[in-house]
């Protein structure tokens, strides 16, 4: 058995469960969590699902003492959640902490004690909560796009967007995630696209930018560069058919990005296929400004190497890292 918060699990959780793992036949991990704790309980477990689909992996959401001296019942409070996982043994509990001992004792088990000094990995839950940027080749993939920074790269046609995502990405060695629409509609309609879109067709393109982005989140280095997201979905949808469907509505709402680069439409234009016109640019730019209200963004303008410089100096400062819990302003 092995037993513990997982707050986030980590490559030295990882390290733990692995040298278990090799020692027995059959390894239950229980993924212990508190409604208070700042990381959901229900996304430590299925990380962990995800990571040992081959183990048993349970979740206690039970509300038990932290410590000890927390509780005067406090063994025996954990014991009674810990047999409803398993009634009779377990033969073995592993550790990387000094309680080891007592638990397996009272278990009727043998303690087995992993890198308790953290040599073989050196890293803790706590490091990565408070500077994850720093411990970012602790943290397993699956876990990488909960403490993610997202930048959105919105505004209307023709202002540097791609190009612009593209430089930025580059620049902070990072993901990038191009606009789903574009390759779509190429794809599906040529140069008649803007003739023959239809409102399903907008549906599909919502479905492919949320898998798209939601894939690249777990490549990105500390970073995530996005061409475009869901609110510019919305306005693209309202133009076209004066609606959109709701749950596109309901998931630009709930999305967030770290950060929204506004480009602004003072930029030369270059008609393509799929571009409306550059009478639309400053009515969309002001509707995209409107759509931000509450939500951090900066105005991007001037030569497209002004704009680079400005974008590298906005996303820069989402790497002043601060406790989780703390919002970056």
């Amino acid at each position: 058995m092995i037993l513990g918060k997982f707050l986030p699990v980590h490559r030295g959780h990882q390290h733990l469960i692995d040298s278990a793992r090799n020692r027995v036949d059959h390894l239950t991990v229980i993924v212990c969590s508190l409604e208070s704790e700042p990381i959901a309980g229900h996304l430590r477990y299925e990380w962990m699902k995800e990571l040992y689909p081959d183990l048993n992996v349970v979740h206690c959401a039970d509300e038990n003492p932290d410590q000890p001296e927390d509780h005067p019942q406090f063994w025996e409070i954990w014991l009674a959640s810990i047999r409803r996982f398993i009634p009779t043994g377990p033969d073995y509990v592993f550790t990387s902490e000094q309680y080891g001992d007592e638990l397996a004792s009272r278990l009727g088990a043998r303690h087995i004690l992993v890198d308790l000094e953290r040599s073989a990995v050196p890293v803790s839950a706590t490091m990565i909560r408070e500077r994850p940027f720093d411990n970012w080749r602790f943290i397993p993939e699956c876990v990488r796009p909960y403490f993610a920074k997202r930048v959105a790269i919105v505004g209307p046609e023709s202002t540097g967007k791609t190009t612009l995502a593209l430089k930025l990405a580059e620049h902070f060695q990072t993901a990038f995630v191009p606009e789903f629409a574009r390759d779509y509609l190429d794809e599906k309609y040529g140069e008649s696209a803007l003739e023959r879109i239809t409102l399903d067709d907008i549906e599909a393109i919502a479905r492919g930018q949320i898998t798209t982005e939601d894939a690249m989140a777990r490549k990105c280095n500390r970073i995530l560069v996005c061409d475009t997201e869901l609110i510019t979905t919305t306005l693209w949808s309202e133009h076209f058919f004066g609606v959109c469907p709701h749950w596109i509505e309901g998931a630009a709402s709930e999305r967030e990005y770290d950060l929204y680069l506004l480009t602004d439409p003072s930029a030369p234009w270059v008609a393509d296929s799929q571009r409306t016109g550059d009478y639309l640019r400053k009515d969309f730019f002001d509707k995209i400004r409107r759509a931000l209200a509450g939500r951090r963004y900066e105005i991007i303008s001037g030569s497209y190497e002004e704009r680079f410089e400005k974008a590298i100096r906005a996303v820069g400062t989402l790497f002043d890292q601060k406790p989780m819990g703390e919002r970056i302003e």
